[in-house]
């Protein structure tokens, strides 16, 4: 039977409780995404919340083992990153070049750069910022 996520007392999700299994796809999912922006490894763990060297290329070979509860809110919001793109531009390759632009909403940085800052929730602006330009939802 698939493990949930725990949630943190206090808080209520969104959605649904993300299974282990759900996340290990999100977490296989946003490996691809890396690539398509053209991530290095070392951005690729800050927007995953830096987990340790050896987890990380275990995970990235596929030997996905339990994710901690702050790293699949940080996945939701990846793919909801980009879903969102994948809305506003016709041309895939065009969003995916997207992430890495100037814009003035960021201050001049990219969408990427806003991201690599660290928190989670500069991850949840970006995606919040493209909901709102999408028509939110």
């Amino acid at each position: 039977m698939p493990r949930p996520v725990p949630i943190p007392s206090g808080e209520t999700p969104a959605s649904p409780v993300v299974t282990q299994e759900e996340a290990a796809a999100m977490l296989r999912a946003a490996f691809n995404l890396f690539g398509l922006w053209g991530l290095s490894d070392a951005q690729a763990r800050v927007l995953l919340g830096q987990p340790s060297p050896s987890t990380f290329y275990r995970w990235k070979r596929g030997e996905i083992g339990t994710i901690p509860h702050d790293t699949v809110w940080r996945l939701g919001d990846l793919m909801g990153v980009h879903k969102a793109l994948r809305y506003l531009f016709a041309e895939p390759a065009r969003g995916y070049a997207w992430i890495a632009k100037p814009n003035a909403a960021f201050g001049g940085r990219s969408a990427l750069d806003r991201m690599l800052a660290g928190a989670p929730s500069d991850i949840t602006a970006v995606r919040a910022y493209l909901d709102a330009e999408r028509g939110g939802w």
